[in-house]
């Protein structure tokens, strides 16, 4: 396993020694429902791929469903979110229904991108969810953008940038801190470190593998968290935002976590031994979590079956109303090409392009 994976192990003693009755209890178990949902959906959805149900490309957050959940509990709703093509744990975490989001892996009309975007490119205007990116990077220039319309227009809110390891290394992530520095910018960069960019170890394609030091030569404060304690990468998100919104300083949130599969649906990951794997997986962020709840008296067993199966029921319901959901209509194939209505573009209407040439008076 590499280094970065072994540090996180050694902290998990004393990221773990927390109070938690100082803690809300309905909100403790309602991270849990969280993360276990984002669990069984992401196996569902692999399950789903292997049907033929899901085409495209399929990145799953198995193991990732910590720093998900502890993130999305760190924001407000006026704040905005832009991620990597890894992203249906957080769009089920900013609260849309599970089954949009599996309509959308199914393609169907009735996903969050009606049908249009598939696994990698979710989207939901209502909670400022502004989509997956594909592009590796893509989404960092957009985030810094929204971040400088923010603070232009004087509104309340941050961005959040997630994004994997890998996207250190590319120009365009350097570009970006330097102008959310230079101009004071509300954003966040999540790193989620899960110790590989696709099949390379970040030892191996980082030359600075603390990723969280990248924003020196920018002047950018950087902060390594465990990413596999919920309420840690929460309470560190919150006080990362409040600096972000208040004092204008941008700043960088890496996350130690590590994924349980490959890099996608497909990726046999054999750059892995079985024993990191192993390792890997037995240190479970759901099962940590479970065990701290269960130590405080929070729940107990029986809740815990009750849980799963609610679980169980909520994610099926998602898969049997995708089933029975109706795919895009061919008519529509020209339909969200354009934000606003463009002349002589199929699709179209003859009244549409006659008021867009009137009022261009062409």
């Amino acid at each position: 396993m590499s280094e970065i994976a072994t540090e996180a192990r050694m902290n998990i003693a004393t990221n773990n020694q927390r109070n938690l009755a100082e803690e809300d209890a309905e909100q403790l178990r309602h991270y849990y429902h969280q993360m276990l949902l984002i669990r069984r959906f992401e196996e569902r959805t692999g399950e789903m791929y292997t049907k033929a149900r899901i085409g495209g490309y399929c990145h799953l957050n198995l193991g990732e469903e910590a720093t998900i959940v502890g993130l999305m509990a760190g924001i407000q709703p006026q704040d905005y979110i832009f991620t990597n093509y890894r992203e249906h744990g957080y769009i089920l975490a900013r609260g849309v229904s599970p089954g949009v989001v599996m309509a959308e892996l199914f393609g169907k009309d009735t996903g969050v991108s009606r049908g249009r975007g598939g696994s990698m490119h979710l989207f939901d205007r209502a909670t400022n969810f502004m989509g997956g990116y594909a592009i590796v990077g893509g989404q960092i220039p957009l985030a810094v953008g929204a971040a400088f319309a923010l603070k232009y227009q004087e509104r309340e809110g941050v961005v959040i940038c997630q994004m994997g390891d890998a996207t250190t290394n590319i120009g365009a992530w350097h570009e970006a801190l330097n102008m959310a520095k230079l101009y004071q910018l509300p954003v966040i960069f999540l790193v989620v470190n899960n110790g590989y960019g696709m099949g390379t170890t970040v030892e191996r394609g980082s030359a600075e593998p603390e990723l969280y030091k990248k924003g020196c030569a920018h002047r950018i404060h950087g902060e390594r968290v465990d990413g596999k304690d919920v309420l840690t990468m929460r309470d560190v998100t919150r006080r990362l935002r409040e600096r972000a919104q208040h004092e204008g300083e941008p700043a960088i949130l890496e996350a130690i976590s590590y994924r349980f599969r490959g890099h996608s649906v497909v990726d046999p990951a054999r750059y892995r031994s079985e024993e990191e794997v192993r390792q890997g997986r037995a240190d479970d962020p759901i099962q940590r979590y479970a065990q701290a709840l269960l130590n405080a008296q929070f729940i107990d067993d029986a809740w815990l079956k009750h849980m799963a199966d609610q679980v169980e029921r909520e994610v099926q319901e998602a898969i049997d109303f995708a089933n029975d959901s109706p795919d895009p209509q061919v008519e529509d194939l020209f339909t969200f090409m354009y934000a606003t209505p463009v002349a002589n573009t199929p699709g179209a209407s003859d009244a549409v392009a006659a008021a867009l040439i009137a009022e261009r008076g062409t």
